[in-house]
This record gives C-alpha cells, sequence and structure tokens, in this order.
C-alpha cells in the first residue's frame, strides 16, 4: 500500500486532486486537509469510497493518539519567565499550531502547498505539450491534406491523424481536471515514443527520434514530480522535443 497512488476529493467536490502517495496523505491529514469523511478512488471497485471505510487507510493516517499526561506546573523563580507561561493562548493560536503554522514555521513554505502547486504547473505543462504534439501530427502532410479535402475517411484512417486526436482528447479532458486519466497520459508518451520512433526509425531518420523521445519523456515525468527542480527540467526537456518535432513535421 506504501506505493499505491491515491486520488481524492471532498464529498461537495467534483474535480479530483492527487495522485498522492501515502506518505503524502498522512501529512495532508496532519495539517487537517484530509478528514476520514474525504472521498478516495478505489481502483479495485472503481468507486469513490470514505477513507473512514478503509480502516488500513484511516489507521495510516489517524492512528490512536496514547493519551497526555497532565503535569503539574512548577511555578518559576523568574518573574519574566512565569509571566509569559501564564500569558493566554488564543483560538488562533490552537489552530495555526493544528495547521503547523506556528511563530517558530511562520517563515516557511508548506511543504504540501508546494507541491500541489508544483502539480499544478505539471498539469497545464502535460496539457500544453499534447496540444503541440497534435498540431504537429495533424497538421503535417499527409494528414492536413486530407483535412484541406474534407476527406476525413482517408483522415481518419492516418495513423498520425488518430495519434494527434487521442492527444486532443486527452488534452481536453486533463483541462477538464480530470487528472484520473493521467496513466492514460503516460501510455501516450510510451506509444508515442515506440510508434513514432520505429516510424522514423525506419526511414533512417534520427532527428525526429530524438525529439519524440524528448517530448514523450516531458509528458510522462510531468505527471510524475511535484518538486519544482524535477519538474523545471521535464517541463525543459519536454517543450524543447516538442519544438523539434514539430520545427521537422512542419518545415
Amino acid at each position: 500500500m506504501a506505493t499505491q497512488e491515491f486520488y481524492i476529493r471532498a464529498a461537495t467536490e467534483t474535480d479530483a486532486r492527487g495522485p498522492f502517495t501515502l506518505e503524502q496523505l498522512i501529512t495532508l491529514a496532519e495539517a487537517g486537509q484530509v478528514t476520514p469523511e474525504t472521498l478516495y478512488y478505489e481502483a479495485t471497485t472503481e468507486q469513490w469510497a470514505t477513507i473512514d471505510s478503509n480502516h488500513e487507510v484511516k489507521a495510516s493516517l489517524f492512528p490512536d493518539k496514547k493519551r497526555l499526561k497532565v503535569k503539574a506546573r512548577e511555578v518559576a523563580k523568574n518573574p519574566a519567565a512565569a509571566d509569559k507561561a501564564s500569558s493566554a493562548i488564543t483560538v488562533n493560536d490552537m489552530l495555526a499550531a493544528a495547521e503547523g503554522k506556528t511563530h517558530d514555521t511562520a517563515d516557511k513554505a508548506d511543504p504540501m502547498v508546494m507541491q500541489l502547486r508544483a502539480a499544478r504547473i505539471g498539469l497545464w505543462a502535460v496539457i500544453l505539450l499534447l496540444l503541440a504534439s497534435c498540431a504537429s501530427l495533424v497538421l503535417a502532410p499527409p494528414a492536413v491534406d486530407f483535412l484541406i479535402e474534407k476527406n476525413f475517411p482517408k483522415f481518419f484512417t492516418h495513423p498520425f491523424a488518430l495519434l494527434g486526436a487521442l492527444d486532443l482528447v486527452l488534452a481536453l479532458l486533463l483541462g477538464l481536471q480530470m487528472v484520473t486519466v493521467y496513466p492514460f497520459v503516460r501510455f501516450r508518451a510510451i506509444l508515442g515514443l515506440g510508434f513514432l520512433g520505429f516510424v522514423f526509425w525506419s526511414q533512417g531518420e534520427t532527428v525526429p527520434i530524438i525529439a519524440v523521445g524528448l517530448a514523450s519523456a516531458g509528458i510522462y515525468f510531468c505527471t510524475v514530480f511535484i518538486s519544482y527542480l524535477p519538474l523545471a527540467v521535464a517541463v525543459a526537456v519536454g517543450f524543447s522535443g516538442a519544438a523539434g518535432f514539430a520545427y521537422y513535421m512542419l518545415a
């Protein structure tokens, strides 16, 4: 279960978040962003279920806490220390402590917030890479010739046009925040590398193979990384490959 990916959402939400590992869910639970009533996608049943209904996941996210023993407060010898100890704790202080946003950590960024932002950047990077791939495949001969002639039977039987149409569909689904299609996006990256790589290899073309490989790697790893530095590398690699492939196909 440690390597399982989780997609979650609130009962009142329609958009799913993820994928998250179990360790990331534990961090979210500690920050109060995940509750026992939060829904997660159960791949075995292909249904949404509450975390409370899965005893194993619930035990990992919300372990039973040991009872705290109350010790008698010692009288401080220093008057200044006594005044500090007797200062009232407000509700806001308690909420901030529960969220890990105390005075000592006020200047530190929440790692989960940074990961969510990185995942959002990766999502839009994948959308743009898929749209670039779609344009390169559909607007290049002979697919574009069939499109101009409105010869749709030949257009939709051309392998490049079919692959471009798949890229467009996946981009539209991701634009609707349907991140549950990430496994299909990764399969598309591997499929595109294998199919297009074989086509260009049979023609003795090396440059487009390298470009396809870089673009496919960018698409794949943008759906995996949730840290800024590796994500930036994946985005740079993906767009450099997409630009090279578009130049080769359209030039």
